[in-house]
């Protein structure tokens, strides 16, 4: 496996981590065995980077987590849990914002030490910014975790330039999660130079664009139950048809290089720096074998000038997120 280093100051991982998120929420039913199965199968193919969040099916994802380490050959110390916290939840699955107090960081991480079965998380960082909470509070509390031993390293998530400045003068930042693909570039502009400049990795999340680059989606496909994508701006109607035009004319690269639409986009990603790590969200081993296929893709001048022909910037369809969504980003703000 190869490996890179979250930013100057965080931990050497594998060049793909997994995303565990679908596994238990957002894109409809899952089935259990095979998510540890392939949580297993990643561990043994050398992932080391898992990533969730607290919050993904109020716990359920956490919780999977654990009993694929506790049942897997590799163990927890083969493994870099990255976790997000914050986001408040109600019995019905609702959402109610963020919360960034440095009483709720220390809440909010006993109970995932707890669902986790373990003594410490390797990087920890607030799914989103809390509006009512300087983001210097908040990156504080989680310095304190670090000083008492019970976080490794401090992240962030999907905030802004400005923001990123100000959480590196608290504390050292090992990584910013956000989404980066072919189809959402926006963090090209200034976010990822802010990180480059200070010595922050990027872990990609969205690399697919949650399966409109896999090249297994189409535009008679039904979204079934408990699928966020039924309400997402970039899989209806006529944003559905442009961005699978763009997909089909990114096919055509990907075949001449031998490769599947979901390789290239990922070995696109992986292509962008040695300082960004992508999250593939595969929910079952023959996705993940897929998706870990891409290390194998090497980009030249050539294929990159043909991607970004069949794919320009800015060229996708629609937000990523419904409105309501798209107003808790303080990356877009």
């Amino acid at each position: 496996m190869q490996t890179r280093t979250l930013g100057a100051t965080g931990p050497t991982t594998s060049a793909l981590g997994l995303g565990c998120m679908g596994m238990s929420a957002m894109y409809g039913q899952a089935d259990r065995g095979e998510s540890i199965a392939t949580i297993h199968a990643a561990l043994d193919t050398g992932i080391t980077l898992l990533d969730t969040g607290d919050f993904y099916a109020m716990g359920h994802n956490e919780l999977l987590i654990r009993e694929a380490l506790e049942s897997s050959r590799q163990g927890r110390e083969n493994a870099l849990l990255s976790v997000k916290f914050g986001a408040l939840r109600d019995p019905g699955g609702g959402w109610s914002g963020y919360d960034g107090r440095p009483e709720a960081v220390r809440n909010f991480l006993a109970y995932s030490l707890q669902r986790l079965g373990t003594d410490h998380i390797d990087v920890y960082r607030i799914a989103r910014l809390d509006p009512a909470v300087p983001i210097e509070e908040t990156v504080g509390a989680i310095a304190e975790a670090v000083q008492a031993g019970y976080v490794r390293h401090i992240g962030l998530s999907e905030v802004g330039a400005e923001t990123i400045r100000r959480a590196a003068s608290v504390a050292p930042i090992s990584d910013l999660q956000i989404e980066y693909s072919l189809f959402s570039r926006d963090i090209e502009r200034e976010i990822l130079p802010t990180c480059r400049e200070l010595g922050i990795g990027v872990t990609a999340y969205g690399v697919l664009s949650r399966g409109l680059l896999s090249g297994h989606w189409s535009r008679d496909r039904k979204t079934t139950a408990g699928d966020f994508r039924s309400m997402s701006p970039r899989f209806s109607g006529e944003n559905l048809d442009r961005n699978l035009d763009l997909v089909e004319a990114l096919g055509r690269t990907a075949d001449s290089k031998g490769a599947t639409v979901a390789q290239i986009a990922i070995a696109w990603v992986l292509s962008r720096g040695e300082d960004i790590v992508p999250l593939v969200g595969a929910r079952t081993r023959d996705r993940l074998t897929e998706a870990l296929g891409a290390l194998d893709v090497t980009l030249d001048a050539a294929d990159l000038a043909a991607i970004e022909k069949a794919v320009p910037a800015g060229a996708a369809a629609g937000d990523r997120y419904p409105a309501a969504h798209m107003h808790d980003l303080d990356s877009k703000k």
